[in-house]
């Protein structure tokens, strides 16, 4: 086991493997439920994380779950394609999706370096709730992620089985800011590399990043707003499914960006940084 995690190419296979096995049981599960489509695709979307968990106990990285978050809409969307079809109205979130998805698969594989190195943030949760951690672990780290993904991507999901969606005028207006907003993500994190590996370390200061502290956070919550907007304006009705655009948006603003702030915090120069920076729009600040 410690030879794989300490191989990056060996890594990588191993979480090819994982992730085909947690699509097969997946597949399996929601084949084999005689449910209401949404609640098959939650079991199997849940049965297919506790696949990805249990081999993140067995090479004791909680990052082996770090790749579902970009994969499961894809996979998820591919799926009701081949089986329900793709029309006009469900071929653009399926474009979006799978662009945003593949680019931040493309960002999570550049930066990955094996399953001996762990995503600091599961680090300092582990630290901080001690023997609780199994449990923070398989709720927080994996199951409440998998919920959120499952309950943005599901706006585009309904557009599969409800007859009466059609793409309308203001339908193009949320698909661009989706595709936009995978294009923030793209360019911040290229700015993010580049900067990274030039070997300079501290603030990055420049490009979005001058303006805003973090624009990447931005462009994934802008994202998922744009596909429940442009799923329920399709359908004209099930306005509820924008809980998930929500949800997601709360989690970011309660957890990831405190936790980044706080990291960011202990570098010299952060505290002047702040005051002239937004927290997340790209926009010059005036004095």
């Amino acid at each position: 086991m410690e030879r794989i995690k300490s191989s990056r190419m060996a890594s990588f296979i191993a979480a090819l493997l994982i992730y085909v096995a947690a699509a097969c049981a997946g597949v399996a599960v929601y084949m084999a439920l005689p449910l209401v489509f949404w609640l098959r695709l939650l079991i199997a979307d849940a049965a297919a994380t506790v696949i990805v968990f249990a081999f993140s106990l067995i090479f004791k990285n909680a990052s082996v779950y770090d790749p579902y978050w970009s994969v499961q809409p894809i996979v998820i969307l591919a799926l009701f394609s081949v089986r329900d079809g793709v029309d006009l109205t469900t071929l653009f979130p399926l474009i979006a999706v799978c662009f945003w998805g593949v680019r931040l698969t493309a960002n999570w594989a550049y930066s990955f370096r094996g399953f001996k190195y762990e995503d600091w943030r599961y680090v300092k949760l582990h630290e901080r709730t001690g023997k609780l951690y199994p449990i923070v672990n398989f709720i927080g780290i994996h199951m409440v992620p998998t919920l959120i993904v499952y309950a943005c991507t599901l706006p585009a999901v309904f557009l599969y089985k409800t007859p009466t969606a059609a793409v309308r005028p203001i339908c193009f207006i949320f698909i661009a800011i989706s595709l936009g907003a995978v294009v923030l993500q793209l360019v911040s994190d290229t700015q993010m590399h580049r900067y990274h590996n030039s070997g300079m370390r501290g603030i990055l200061d420049t490009g979005l990043w001058g303006r805003a502290r973090h624009p990447n956070y931005l462009g994934e919550i802008l994202m998922w707003w744009g596909i429940g907007l442009y799923s329920v304006f399709a359908m004209m009705d099930k306005w509820y499914l924008l809980i998930g655009a929500l949800i997601n948006t709360v989690l970011f603003f309660t957890v990831s960006i405190p936790m980044m702030e706080e990291r960011q915090s202990r570098k010299t120069g952060y505290f002047e940084y702040k005051k002239r920076t937004h927290l997340l729009f790209p926009f010059k600040k005036h004095s």
